[in-house]
């Protein structure tokens, strides 16, 4: 088996975890009150995943040696996925649930970033094609990202705005 193949069934089976993950997460948010926001994009979201993987095994061949360096920086970014997942720990979902009782996440990568994982997925996306030679899956795949981040990071900070303010000092009345 290749290099490719096996980093593609490595990502395809921990996407696959995350899901579950972020299926029963969601559940329990939206159990205890939470609210889903901007599900309308959702769809579009999950396409651009599956067919980034798609894309990936059909347009490079799987002989193509990978670069080294560039896969490093892959699994570097796994790594920050992970941090992600752990600050968020029960509030982390694929979706946008806001529940209005909970604290926002202050914590971990959240201290530095307001939105990390986005910044981790923006990587993903055009890290691993880079890695096998794929500059144009890269471009093409980065581009359709940042279109569909553009309106989920929307979504996300209007759900999020009252509780940001009333952690401002600045803004509180």
């Amino acid at each position: 088996m290749s290099v490719l193949w096996i980093v593609l069934a490595l990502v395809a089976l921990q996407r696959l975890g995350e899901l579950v993950y972020a299926q029963r997460n969601t559940r329990r948010l939206l159990a205890e009150g939470g609210q889903e926001v901007g599900a309308g994009h959702y769809p579009f979201l999950v396409g651009l995943h599956a067919a980034w993987l798609a894309a990936l095994a059909i347009f490079v061949p799987a002989e193509t040696p990978p670069n080294w360096a560039l896969l490093a920086v892959f699994v570097i970014l796994q790594g920050l996925r992970l941090w992600v997942l752990a600050s968020l720990g029960r509030y982390w979902t694929t979706r946008i649930i806001t529940l209005p009782s909970a604290p926002l996440v202050r914590k971990g990568p959240y201290r530095l970033l307001r939105h990390p994982n986005y910044v981790v997925v923006a990587g993903e996306i055009l890290v691993l094609p880079l890695a096998f030679g794929a500059w144009e899956l890269a471009l093409i795949f980065s581009a359709a990202n940042a279109l569909i981040l553009t309106i989920r990071i929307r979504c996300e900070d209007q759900a999020l705005a009252a509780r940001r303010v009333d952690l401002d000092p600045l803004r509180s009345p």
